[in-house]
C-alpha cells in the first residue's frame, strides 16, 4: 500500500467516522473503531477481489464525496450518510461482468459477515461488571452490527458508480435477495 493510499483511507475513516457520530458524539472513540474496521476492511476485499482477478486496484479519496457524506449527516442530524467518501480504482484491460461483479460483491458481503459476528458477540457475550464496561461493550457491538449494515446496504443501491450497480447488472436475483434481507434487517427488524 503507498503512502497517498494509506492516507486517503485515513482521511475518509475519519470523516465517515465523524458523519457517523453526529448526535452521538460521546460515542465517536467506538464508532472510529468500529467503521474503521468495517469501511477498511470493504475496501481492501474489493482489492483483493480485484487482485484475484488479475486487475491493478487502490482506494482513492473523493473530495466531493467526503463533503456531501457530511452535508447529509449534518442535514438529516446523522439519520441518513451518503455513505461515498472514496472507492477502489480498478485497472484491468479486460474483467467479465461476472467478475466486475463479484469483485463488487466483496465489499459488502465484507460487511455483512462482520454485522454478523458483530451481532453474534452481542448476544454471546455475558455482558458482566460495572454498568459503563457494560454500556461500552453493548455500545461497541451494537454500533459494529448497525454500521456494518449501513454500509453493505448503501454500497449495495443500484445507482452508478456504487457496488449495487456492478451486482445487479451481473447477478439481479442475487443482489435483491441480499437488499430484501439488509432493508428487512436495518428498517423492519
Amino acid at each position: 500500500m503507498e503512502a497517498g493510499e494509506l492516507q486517503d483511507i485515513t482521511i475518509s475513516v475519519l470523516a465517515i467516522a465523524i458523519a457517523f457520530s453526529i448526535g452521538k458524539l460521546a460515542f465517536f472513540p467506538i464508532i472510529l473503531l468500529t467503521v474503521g474496521v468495517g469501511f477498511v476492511a470493504h475496501e481492501l476485499m474489493h482489492r483483493f477481489a480485484a487482485n484475484h482477478y488479475g486487475a491493478r486496484a487502490f482506494y482513492r479519496a473523493w473530495p466531493e464525496g467526503l463533503l456531501f457524506m457530511l452535508a447529509t449527516a449534518i442535514i438529516s442530524g446523522g439519520r441518513f450518510l451518503f455513505a461515498a467518501p472514496g472507492a477502489v480504482y480498478i485497472y484491468s484491460s479486460y474483467l467479465s461482468r461476472r467478475e466486475n461483479g463479484i469483485i463488487s460483491l466483496a465489499g459488502p458481503l465484507t460487511n455483512i459477515l462482520l454485522a454478523i459476528v458483530f451481532l453474534f458477540l452481542s448476544v454471546a457475550v455475558g455482558l458482566r461488571g460495572t454498568p459503563n464496561a457494560e454500556l461500552l461493550a453493548q455500545s461497541l457491538l451494537s454500533f459494529g452490527t448497525y454500521i456494518n449494515l449501513y454500509l453493505a446496504f448503501f454500497n449495495l443501491l443500484p445507482i452508478p458508480p456504487l457496488d449495487g450497480s456492478k451486482v445487479a447488472a451481473w447477478n439481479f436475483p442475487l443482489w435483491a435477495f441480499i437488499m430484501v434481507i439488509l432493508t428487512f434487517l436495518l428498517f423492519v427488524g
